[in-house]
């Protein structure tokens, strides 16, 4: 039996003092959308912007449309990181022919994650987590185990997805006119899409 992250989540948040931080690793505005309505008055929210997966143009495209979002919303605080390419294609070589949602993957959640962790240490949130699992296609078991294994109990657990997540993201997108990609933002992912 699965762990139910999105009954846990809610669990931490509700016994969590008002006035807690949260860093929110984001790797969308469409993506955010949801999670950041869902979170909104339980937690002070600042957003992180960190992929180096991403490539530049889609990267510059992507992070102009979450900053759009937040400003028209006024759901969260918005933390700039820096965009280096080669961290991804470090972290994820000899893995550049593995299907999507595999074990490259599974690299690259934990590279963003590492990133969003230490920030958020260093800059005294109470928790941190990502908006990787409102997606359909990503694991959310697997990108709970790895925040767990990197944050211990500053991660906090959650499946964006349940509570119609995902198709809650898809009518807020349409409500603010967001861009909304087809693919995850790496070449390899790119790459698979036009095949299919």
């Amino acid at each position: 039996m699965h762990a139910n992250y999105d009954e846990m989540m809610t669990n931490r948040l509700s016994s969590a003092e008002k006035g807690k931080k949260l860093l929110l690793h984001c790797c969308c505005a469409p993506c955010s959308s949801a999670c950041l309505e869902r979170l909104k008055g339980e937690v002070e929210i600042c957003v992180l912007f960190y992929n180096p997966n991403i490539e530049s143009e889609e990267y510059e495209r992507r992070k102009a449309e979450l900053i759009r979002f937040i400003e028209e919303t006024g759901w969260a605080q918005f933390i700039d990181c820096d965009h280096d390419e080669s961290l991804f294609y470090d972290a994820v070589k000899g893995l550049e022919h593995c299907k999507e949602g595999g074990e490259r993957c599974e690299k690259c959640f934990e590279l963003r994650l590492q990133r969003t962790y230490e920030i958020a240490k260093e800059q005294n949130f109470d928790f941190f987590t990502t908006t990787l699992t409102v997606s359909p296609l990503k694991n959310a078991e697997k990108i709970n185990e790895i925040g767990q294994r990197i944050g211990g109990e500053m991660w906090l657990p959650s499946d964006f997805k349940k509570k119609n997540g995902y198709l809650q993201s898809i009518k807020l997108s349409k409500e603010h006119n967001l861009y909304r990609q087809d693919y995850c933002g790496c070449i390899f992912s790119r790459i698979e899409r036009s095949k299919g």
